[in-house]
């Protein structure tokens, strides 16, 4: 299976914000679209992405001020990115190693979509599951033909 199979069946929309915003204006999206995170984009252009972990490390560094302090100042820069035309299973391999939640998904230079580790470990429970299905019928002889 691909990420655009996932893509596909999820949608593409991506939450955003500008790395000018406040961490109080990303802590209000995410709980208003119950998200966990938010890419951040200057000129429709992916410049780092803001998590739940960005929020925890604000706090951390400033506990009075937290919510005033700049997205661009305490966003991820590190972006990992994924393609429509990866593999499930090798994207997997990479969140898992590199320790992430979410991949933006690019197509060229444009954010096609953004999938998190739940929706490609459900990708693989449902695939697995119709896969095991099968083979249970065939080897009972219940086969739907």
């Amino acid at each position: 299976m691909k990420i655009k199979d996932i893509v596909r069946a999820k949608g593409s929309t991506v939450f955003s914000i500008d790395p000018d915003k406040s961490v109080k204006d990303a802590i209000d999206m995410l709980v208003q679209y119950n998200i966990g995170s938010l890419l951040v984009v200057v000129d429709a252009r992916p410049v780092g992405i803001f998590t739940e972990r960005d929020t925890l490390g604000a706090v951390a560094r400033d506990p009075e001020g937290f919510f005033l302090l700049r997205i661009g100042d305490v966003m991820t820069t590190d972006l990992i990115i994924g393609d429509l035309e990866d593999d499930v299973e090798d994207a997997m391999t990479v969140m898992t190693g590199k320790r992430i939640r979410h991949l933006p998904i690019m197509a060229g230079d444009r954010v096609a979509g953004m999938v998190s580790i739940g929706d490609l470990v459900k990708s693989q429970h449902d695939e697995k599951s119709v896969t095991i299905r099968y083979l249970k019928d065939y080897i009972t002889g219940n086969d739907m033909r």
